[in-house]
């Protein structure tokens, strides 16, 4: 039998093999066919993507190369004798084919899909077959489906308590980094907020990334338990406690492939919502001309869902409109937008005020799900944390209970300025430009990298007067994100 050997290769999100070439494992017959294997031990099993090797020195005669994201999940010790096997395609890709085809799927037939999707029994391809069928068409009972097949296929997070609350922005509009704002602001209050969030999908920074400049979000469920009994909130990565841990293998594919269809986006959000034990949920719907959502009339449909699938899970929510005509606040990126949230929460005179008062008009909501507050006093009461510093107290501690980031992160030192083509007003700038600038310039993966907005819509600028500021961490992304907006700079000019 083989032994396993650590290749220290990350191969996110697939499981991969190594394999010599012309082992003594098996014939050149054999590896022909050998696409995907099944790797036993006593323990427990993975399937893993196949790779040859023509170097003994990387896998020997008698050894079994894991990747990182294999040799992590099989969670045995280098040396351990395994067996492996040609594994065969999972019985749930004939359901992949159906929906492909143009078929409804019935709720075991997704439940079926999702659990081989959680258990890596899929390839990226095939994982992008799917998602490219269902933003094909997707009914609402499907989208019902997919959340609950997500929350049973992971683990759930359980509380103390009648009332969990927590908020969620369906995205699309950068620098709007509210979370970080109404989470101290919620927890100062008393109520129970253990705030988790993925990564960064489309967007240049995600509320973990951001919070991850300032204080460790990559808790054990132990340690988020431990923090939110002593602090009534946590901010913290979902994907370590497997949350749903089907969404976020299906955000890896989405992610290259910019997919965030509306269906996929509730079951995405509120299977994540029930998995880490929330009962009531604000969710922020921006709409503007290049939001997620751009008409009144997609925002009512999008309620109208989220309502339905909210409903027949049992989560109370509160759907929030607001403007979503530009970026929030000034800085975008994991760094830059943490500076601004840290303005809001101390108070700086020339703190965003945008941020400020988004993050107060949701807190305020969220407030109001506290039945020892009269009607209509949660904006009042949101006002007042604020400003009396209780809400920045409770950042603080939650910083230091979740344990200070050891590294200093700083905006990135490779700058580039957009200027102003006119003299003018500016009359509106494009949100989803705006991000994708941000992102070729490296953020969210890079910390530093984002871009610094200096002037809004509504405010006069001259010829040759600085718009924006662009940062990053090495000139190859500042190249990048410099000729994307010279191509367009994303800001209208009258």
């Amino acid at each position: 039998m083989p032994k396993i050997r650590r290749i220290p290769i990350d191969t996110h999100p697939e499981n991969t093999a190594f394999l010599l070439r012309h082992g003594d494992l098996y014939s050149p017959e054999q590896f022909q066919a050998l696409r995907k294997l099944r790797v036993k031990a006593d323990c427990g099993e993975i399937l893993a993507t196949l790779a040859l090797v023509d170097d003994p020195a990387i896998v020997a005669p008698g050894e079994i190369g894991l990747g990182e994201q294999a040799f992590r999940r099989l969670g045995l010790p280098e040396g351990t004798e395994v067996s492996f096997e040609q594994a065969l395609a999972p019985a749930s890709l004939e359901y992949v084919r159906r929906k492909i085809g143009g078929y409804t799927l019935g709720e075991g037939e997704i439940t079926a899909v999702i659990r081989d999707v959680a258990s890596h029994q899929y390839s990226p391809m095939e994982i992008g077959a799917f998602l490219v069928a269902c933003a094909g068409f997707m009914t609402t009972d499907e989208t019902l489906a997919l959340t609950r097949a997500m929350i049973e296929a992971g683990n759930r997070l359980h509380w103390e308590a009648p009332l969990v609350v927590d908020k969620h922005c369906i995205g699309g509009i950068p620098g709007n980094r509210t979370s970080m704002i109404v989470v101290p602001i919620v927890a100062a209050h008393g109520l129970l907020c253990p705030k988790t969030s993925s990564r960064a999908i489309t967007s240049p920074s995600g509320t973990a990334d951001t919070m991850e400049v300032l204080a460790e979000v990559d808790l054990t469920e132990a340690r988020m338990q431990e923090i939110v009994a002593r602090e009534n909130a946590v901010l913290a990565w979902g994907g370590r406690v497997n949350l749903s841990p089907a969404d976020d293998v299906l955000i890896s594919v989405e992610r290259p492939l910019r997919l965030d269809t509306f269906e996929q986006m509730v079951a995405s959000i509120l299977s994540k919502k029930i998995a880490a034990g929330s009962t009531h949920l604000v969710i922020d719907i921006p709409i503007g001309p290049t939001a997620k959502v751009r008409t009144q009339r997609d925002a009512v449909r999008l309620r109208k869902l989220f309502e339905y699938v909210a409903g027949s899970i049992g989560l109370i929510t509160d759907i929030v409109f607001t403007d979503g005509s530009q970026p929030i606040g000034r800085g975008i990126g994991p760094v830059l937008e943490a500076r601004d949230v840290m303005a809001v929460l101390r108070g700086d005179a020339d703190a965003p005020q945008d941020l400020r008062e988004r993050g107060l008009l949701l807190a305020g909501h969220m407030l109001e799900f506290d039945p020892s507050l009269r009607g209509g006093e949660g904006l009042r009461r949101a006002r007042e944390l604020l400003d009396n510093g209780e809400a920045l107290a409770a950042m603080q501690r939650l910083i230091e209970a979740q344990g200070p980031c050891r590294e200093q992160f700083l905006p990135g030192a490779h700058c580039h300025e957009i200027l102003s083509p006119r003299e003018g007003k500016v009359l509106g700038i494009d949100c989803e430009r705006i991000a994708r600038i941000a992102r070729l310039a490296g953020a969210p993966m890079d910390k530093g990298a984002g871009i610094d907005l200096l002037h809004k819509v509504g405010s006069k600028v001259k010829v040759d007067e600085p718009l924006y500021r662009i940062h990053a961490n090495s000139e190859t992304g500042l190249a990048f994100a410099r000729d994307l907006a010279a191509e367009n700079s994303g800001y209208g000019i009258a």
